[in-house]
């Protein structure tokens, strides 16, 4: 037996920001001289470490290592219980090494931001604006969200007045502000107001808004109708004065002179138009001969061929996962749904992505490339902001030969409403 290690207190609590510390105890049960390393494996090892970390031991010998933990005021870091295991190994008899278990609980901090974009827009009877709210803590955040004027010149439409935000996510809810009164002509009139996002517990956050009233009819209406009542009274009295007698003197001669010459002209169309009869019975007799000489019936028509669009290179293909995944404390817990392309050998090309959550589930859903082991997050978005969302890419996801698409969900539901029961609909071509 190589070492054995002996952990002060296994369980410790830590808030973000800060750091807690532990001893371990290293005992050489060897028979010989040994160097052991210690360090910290589990959730934690990014944000801990021993000290030292290296210790040298004779048989027999003990030695205290302190093992400190400073989780870092991230939203990365998610509140709750995080197992860990302090790791002691052994250079003379590695598989005499030892692995002491123990729980750190991190402590959750609050820290959302909140902007209205854009904070002014103009309009005469409506202006749309959308509330971004940012959940920057470690925890989940449960928001309500009010508009509110002191003037109460406005009325306000929000899309939801209630957000649920996993940590590290980020919520646009849509907001519409119509004034109460409008006006036909005048100056534009600035309207401001506030938008409050109020958190379960701490004091409300405050977005600044402004929405700049314009008049009714357009600035360039006036002056358009004006110079059109000008134009037209200048044409009417240059009608009256010149155009309207000239046209007078002019038709009276021209109906003198055409008189006499629709005279001549009709006399000569009359003995035309009989000559022209009788050619055209005997055109139409030729006409008919020729066609049946030929084999053609009359309209006959040939149609011109269409050629067909090139078709896209590979095989289509679509496929949906779903996934049922139960209510976890911690946000940071996944249920993962896998998809493995049939064709080991072929590339997979994804234009269309379409995410459904026709329950309105609350919680976080990731889509996760898995090339041989190591995992590259696509999307991140949480299940609260939709309940039909779709997504197009003029330049397609490629996943090479041979990897893998993840559906991972954390689901965040209140205990009465159940489950999660998420899908993703993914549509492309395999070539």
């Amino acid at each position: 037996m190589g070492a054995t290690a002996t952990l002060s207190t296994s369980d410790l609590a830590v808030a973000p920001g800060g750091d807690v510390t532990c001893q371990v105890v290293v005992r050489n049960a060897g028979e010989l001289v040994d160097q052991f390393t210690i360090d910290v494996v589990g959730d934690a090892a990014s944000w801990s470490h021993a000290e030292p970390a290296v210790v040298n031991l004779n048989p027999g010998e003990s030695a205290p290592v302190l093992v400190r933990f400073a989780p870092p005021r991230d939203a990365g870091v998610y509140a709750g219980s995080v197992p860990f295991g302090v790791r002691v190994i052994s250079r003379e008899d590695p598989h005499g090494s030892v692995v002491e278990e123990g729980v750190v609980v991190v402590g959750a901090f609050t820290d959302v931001a909140v902007e209205l974009v854009p904070a002014k827009a103009e309009g005469a009877r409506k202006a749309k604006y959308e509330v971004a709210v940012d959940n920057v803590g470690n925890a989940p955040a449960l928001l309500r969200l009010r508009a509110i004027d002191p003037e109460d010149d406005l009325d306000f439409r929000l899309d939801r007045t209630e957000i649920s935000l996993p940590p590290g996510t980020t919520a646009f809810v849509g907001l519409r502000a119509k004034p109460r009164k409008t006006f036909w002509r005048g100056e534009p009139q600035r309207r401001p107001f506030q938008v409050e996002v109020v958190p379960e517990q701490g004091e409300p956050l405050v977005a600044q808004g402004t929405m700049v009233q314009r008049q009714l009819l357009p600035k360039w209406l006036l002056p358009a109708l004006i110079a059109l009542l000008l134009l037209a009274g200048a044409l009417v009295a240059l009608w009256f004065s010149v155009l309207a007698p000239a046209v007078k003197s002019a038709a009276r001669e021209a109906m003198q002179q055409e008189s006499k010459e629709i005279k001549e002209k009709a006399d000569e169309a009359a003995s035309a138009a009989g000559a022209a009869k009788n050619e055209s019975k005997e055109a139409a007799a030729n006409a008919g001969q020729a066609l049946d000489a030929l084999g053609i019936k009359p309209g006959d028509t040939s149609a011109t061929p269409t050629l067909p669009k090139p078709a896209e290179k590979g095989e289509p293909v679509t496929f949906r996962l779903d996934s049922t995944s139960a209510i976890v404390a911690n946000a940071g817990t996944f249920t993962e749904v896998t998809f493995t392309p049939p064709d080991d050998k072929k590339t997979l090309l994804i234009k269309d992505i379409f995410f459904e959550n026709a329950k309105g589930d609350t919680g976080t859903a990731q889509l996760v490339r898995d090339a041989g082991g190591t995992r590259s997050v696509i999307r991140v978005i949480g299940l609260g902001n939709f309940r039909d969302r779709d997504e197009h890419f003029q330049e397609p996801l490629r996943f090479q030969p041979g990897e893998k698409i993840v559906f991972r969900v954390s689901c965040q539901n209140p205990q009465p409403k159940g489950a999660c029961t998420p899908s993703v609909v993914l549509n492309g071509r395999a070539e």
